[in-house]
């Protein structure tokens, strides 16, 4: 019995025909667009849509595929792009600037490509002082108590959030972007191959063995690029919003 295998970007294409007729740009993106989708990969879709049309996120499945829609106007777009700047993670400017062009109604797909890859060449923006030295802090706190951890299951965890904090200090450092799953770290080997594996060999120790001591000189190391640890002296003025970090998510 032979088993047909569905082309992913015939897919995308009957797809965008069914639902978006009237597309100004569409852009098939993800792993599909750089050769590592697999049988079980979704299909991910940035759709540009008129401004009398809705900006927004859908999850579907066609034709036996998970598909992530992400609809926008132009006025969304560029809302979004701005807002991935800001979030230092440019996820859609990397969907236009690497996707495979399915729609191009009078270079708007080209037109957005640009905007993408000016922001993408221009990179994120520095953290604030006061922010740099909450992570660093929390950084500091982190590996205190990943070198105080003697429960598996607490230095595991720990582990985790040194990991990724030293990961953000260090995307920060190199001006480059940050990611979260899959993405974080290949942003970090990106940005430096050599501490950038040695983070993530360091955690994968530590969740093999049980050993932080490469964990820990890994981001020992990071720290000493963004200003050292940092514990007496640490303050910060609360302004009313939740900091997310601070305090090493105490």
């Amino acid at each position: 019995m032979t088993t047909t295998i569905t082309d992913p970007v015939d897919q995308a294409r009957r797809l965008t025909r069914d639902r978006f007729p009237d597309a100004a740009a569409v852009v098939l993106a993800g792993s599909t667009a750089s050769g590592r989708a697999t049988a079980l990969s979704d299909l991910d879709i940035a759709v540009l849509v008129g401004e009398g049309g809705e900006t927004y996120r859908e999850t579907l499945r066609f034709e036996g595929r998970v598909v992530e829609l992400f609809v926008h106007t132009p006025t969304g777009l560029a809302e979004l792009f701005a807002a991935d700047v800001a979030d230092r993670r440019a996820v859609l400017q990397s969907m236009y600037a690497t996707g495979f062009v399915l729609v191009d109604t009078d270079g708007a797909a080209g037109r957005a490509r640009a905007l993408a890859e000016a922001d993408l060449r221009a990179g994120p923006p520095a953290l604030d002082p006061e922010t740099a030295g909450t992570k660093r802090y929390g950084l500091t706190d982190a590996l205190d108590d990943l070198a105080d951890a003697a429960d598996p299951g607490e230095r595991l965890a720990v582990a985790g959030l040194v990991f990724n904090a030293a990961a953000d200090l260090l995307l920060d450092h190199r001006r480059a972007w940050t990611g979260s799953g899959k993405w974080l770290p290949r942003r970090l080997l990106g940005a430096d191959p050599r501490l950038g594996a040695a983070l993530l060999d360091g955690h994968l120790r530590v969740a093999g063995t049980g050993d932080p001591a490469p964990l820990a000189e890994a981001a020992s190391e990071v720290l000493g690029l963004t200003g050292g640890p940092l514990r007496e002296g640490y303050r910060r003025t609360w302004r009313g919003a939740i900091d997310p970090f601070a305090a090493a998510g105490r």
